[in-house]
């Protein structure tokens, strides 16, 4: 049996019980947690107690109550902040998971005349194009499909974005003068659901980043986010 603590109440209590568990793993996405009577006998509270603290976490999208089912943990949307231009490995370490890529290409090219209009560069200047797959504990979270001005990050290509990330290499070689974004949902390419190992019919989280340098464009990124996992948070 678990004792209650006065100091603290009991839903509360029964509340930090289960999101330790999640946390460590005893029960992962998609297992059912224990039922409200065997909680109660547990905690030897009345199961209003306890349903008060699975309707909290159901309400912030820890778990997911079925009718006739039972109550499940819920798949987790990672976040990205908006406001902020992170790394996405550090927003991945700030929740206390483990942050690994996978690299699909880096390679040089001459800038076509659409590439060359974005830029605002001559037709045919060099530029870099990367495509990384981003993992938040072993969940595929994100490709990050980026070009990049060759002129204010000359040495991206020698860059081991298994240590670092394309941002934290950019950010301090072309510090940020300003960033145009948008964001939609859109259904995603083969090649894409498959980086992501999802379903082509599953919707993605896109965001479109444009971000300026010494007064040039520096890079022009476009991130694809499985919508079943993925939520963009923000305040000003």
């Amino acid at each position: 049996m678990i004792n209650v603590p006065t100091a603290i109440p009991a839903f509360q209590t029964i509340k930090d019980f289960l999101l330790r568990e999640i946390q460590a793993g005893t029960w992962k996405e998609g297992d059912a947690i224990p039922s409200e009577a065997v909680l109660a006998q547990q905690f030897k509270v009345s199961r209003m107690t306890v349903n008060r603290a699975v309707r909290e976490l159901t309400s912030e999208q820890i778990l997911n109550r079925i009718q006739g089912s039972g109550t499940y943990v819920a798949q987790q949307k990672y976040q990205a902040t908006l406001v902020a231009i992170k790394s996405i490995a550090e927003e991945v370490r700030a929740r206390g998971h483990a942050h690994r890529s996978e690299l699909h290409e880096l390679i040089e090219v001459e800038a076509s005349e659409s590439l060359a209009q974005q830029f605002q560069v001559e037709l045919g200047q060099k530029l870099f194009h990367s495509v990384i797959v981003h993992f938040e504990n072993d969940v595929a979270i994100q490709v990050e499909d980026r070009w990049v001005n060759s002129i204010l990050a000359q040495d991206y290509l020698a860059q081991d974005f298994a240590i670092k990330t394309p941002n934290e290499y950019l950010m301090a070689v072309a510090p940020l003068q300003g960033v145009d974004y948008s964001i939609e949902a859109v259904m995603p390419p083969k090649l894409i659901a498959d980086m992501l190992h999802i379903s082509s019919k599953e919707a993605c989280l896109v965001l479109h980043r444009k971000t300026r340098s010494q007064n040039q464009i520096a890079t022009i990124v476009t991130m694809w986010h499985p919508g079943s996992r993925y939520q963009f948070t923000g305040s000003f």
